[in-house]
């Protein structure tokens, strides 16, 4: 069956034009793709290969060798978004095509520098329906949902995604199974809040992995990122679904700030106290659970007090990973920007946080290591080395040839920060 996508590209005088024919362009072709930002783009482009494999066309590791150019973009801060633009006037003179968050809210600079068509996710999923091939990949991305319930103030991306999707569970449960079929090992569920998933259509996230944990096949699921204001409603319902041994013990908890007067000027729909009681129920059921969350550096009106109490929180709750962000302006947020910092004063606190972070992950990672625990390798990495991961989704090099889906048993030998040189012994 053929897959249609829909594509935009202004015209003078003409407004957007649709044209539902725009894959045949790809047909037999020779096409290039960069991928930036979260899990969910790299999920688009993983679902833009299955449509451009059945379209026969090929695709290459360099722009110079393709006929035609994909940029999936990011513009979640200032940075990534100057580097897009750069890109695209890069590949201005090339047979481009755009996609990602960009082109819902920055049509305007796209074409300043470049006169791209412009493929929008939505259709993309409508493409990937019709052609579903699920080629084989040791790790796969799975998309529960679009768009997200959140209101929060310094945010672009929810604006370009807009609101809660929520993908029918009919729709999510074969797309996984096919995944499985093929050999993949782990199951990344994505979404841009998947603990909000099924709140528009009646169901929640808990049923949800209890149907996928109860497909048959030798895999694993990681459950992507969740806002701490969206669990709080499932609290307990999700902690009990984390049981199956499906599912890795890992949760991606973003707390954004460790004061409750930025939280509420976040607009994050939580407090400290909800998040530590979220943290501690994770805890308290699987005592070796890997918590992965991200903090907003300079944040407009983060005063030092404040500050700290983020670096306090760091201290208390013990993450295995912190993924900070300067605080950047974006366009259509509310937040004035003459409150900004100066980028020194962002910097400087990037700084100091990544050090007090650094020094959590030494403290962790030296009390596991010369443990032996169980694997399941996810990925090879290159000829002689794979990826493999614990129960608890810690990072395992194994330097041997071994294939993707067994299980075995490693000592944690070394201590690389983000992840551990295993040696198997089973």
């Amino acid at each position: 069956m053929g897959a249609y996508l829909v594509a935009e590209k202004p015209e003078p005088g003409c407004g957007n034009r649709a044209d539902i024919q725009i894959l045949e362009m790809f047909r037999d072709r020779s096409v290039y793709i960069e991928t930036y930002g979260c899990r969910y783009n790299f999920g688009d482009t993983a679902k833009l290969k299955e449509i451009l494999f059945d379209k026969g066309s090929i695709l290459v590791d360099s722009a110079e060798a393709a006929d035609a150019i994909i940029i999936n973009t990011c513009t979640v801060v200032g940075a990534t978004e100057r580097r897009m633009l750069r890109r695209l006037s890069r590949f201005r003179e090339y047979d481009l095509y755009v996609t990602g968050c960009m082109p819902e809210v920055q049509r305007e600079a796209i074409f300043a520098v470049c006169n791209p068509t412009i493929l929008r996710s939505e259709t993309i999923h409508e493409a990937y329906r019709r052609v579903r091939t699920a080629a084989f990949s040791g790790v796969a991305i799975v998309q529960v949902a679009q768009g997200c319930a959140g209101k929060c103030t310094y945010c672009l991306t929810r604006l370009a995604r807009g609101p809660l999707k929520s993908f029918a569970e009919e729709e999510i449960l074969p797309e996984v199974l096919a995944h499985i079929r093929t050999g993949t090992a782990e199951i990344q569920i994505t979404a841009q809040d998947v603990s909000c998933w099924g709140r528009d259509i009646g169901t929640s996230l808990p049923n949800l992995l209890k149907r996928m944990g109860d497909l048959p096949g030798k895999f694993k699921i990681r459950v992507g990122m969740m806002n701490p204001a969206t669990v709080k409603g499932i609290l307990d319902e999700l902690v009990e679904a984390f049981a199956s041994d499906r599912i890795f013990k890992f949760v991606h908890l973003p707390v954004q700030s460790g004061s409750d007067a930025i939280l509420d000027r976040m607009g994050r729909g939580y407090t400290v106290a909800d998040y530590e009681e979220i943290v501690s129920l994770f805890r308290k059921r699987y005592p070796e659970i890997t918590l992965a969350t991200d903090m907003i550096v300079g944040f407009p009106g983060e005063t030092r007090e404040n500050f700290s109490a983020s670096l306090e929180l760091i201290d208390r709750v013990r993450p295995n990973k912190v993924n900070i962000t300067r605080y950047s302006q974006r366009p259509f947020t509310p937040l004035p920007a003459k409150e900004d910092f100066p980028d020194r004063v962002k910097k400087d606190r990037s700084r100091i946080m990544n050090s007090r972070a650094e020094k959590v992950y030494t403290s962790i990672n030296q009390g596991c290591l010369e443990k032996q625990v169980p694997f399941l390798v996810t990925e090879t990495i290159k000829e002689g080395s794979v990826m493999a991961r614990s129960p608890n989704y810690l990072g395992i090099v194994i330097d041997e040839n071994l294939p993707v889906g067994y299980e075995g048993r490693a000592i944690l030998k070394r201590d690389r920060k983000y992840f551990f040189i295993g040696q198997r012994v089973i």
